[in-house]
């Protein structure tokens, strides 16, 4: 088995292709929804996929239930604010608003959501978010994990992490200060 990441699939959303018109060059819905679904080929059923946020927009539930179905893979999600009950309602493994989750003996904190600082950061935990469509540059540690930056198929972790190996370096900003050390002898 192995672990995937995307985020900001926006199924059904027509708005996006004008919002990224870059990253979503279709004609229209259907050709989004049946590209990034193409995408998924690469996914095998028993692989998880985790969707760190806004799978869908305003589907109808028959249509989305069909192309969730669809889909390799046992689905997590994170929830993202355009998951609406007809995204919240499909057969999830898991749903939840924010997961803190070893992908390939990496501690990852995943919310659709950036983060400034996260749980274990300075022992190099990563911090992955969507929300952004690659709008807000990440760093080394954290970045967004959307298919407007990585494109429509899920990636694996050490996709990502040759991506945060070209991001500047995590500026902290706990840098310098000893918050757990105040001087005072026990």
């Amino acid at each position: 088995m192995s672990t995937f990441l995307t985020a900001d699939c926006h199924f059904f959303h027509g708005a996006m292709l004008k919002f990224c018109p870059e990253t979503r060059p279709y004609a229209g819905v259907e050709e989004m929804n049946d590209a990034m679904a193409a995408a998924w080929s690469g996914v095998r059923p028993t692989d998880e996929v985790i969707v760190v946020g806004d799978f869908a927009h305003r589907a109808d539930p028959k249509d989305l239930r069909k192309l969730f179905d669809s889909l390799p893979g046992v689905k997590r999600l994170i929830k993202g604010n355009h998951d609406g009950p007809n995204t919240l309602s499909l057969p999830w493994a898991s749903i939840h608003d924010v997961a803190y989750v070893t992908v390939d003996s990496t501690y990852c904190v995943l919310a659709h959501y950036p983060w400034r600082s996260w749980p274990r950061m300075k022992r190099g935990a990563l911090m992955l978010y969507g929300h952004y469509h690659g709008r807000l540059p990440g760093n080394n540690q954290s970045c967004d994990i959307g298919v407007d930056v990585f494109g429509p198929a899920p990636v694996r972790l050490s996709q990502i992490k040759a991506h945060l190996a070209t991001l500047p370096p995590l500026v902290d900003p706990e840098s310098g200060d000893d918050f757990e050390n105040d001087g005072v002898k026990p």
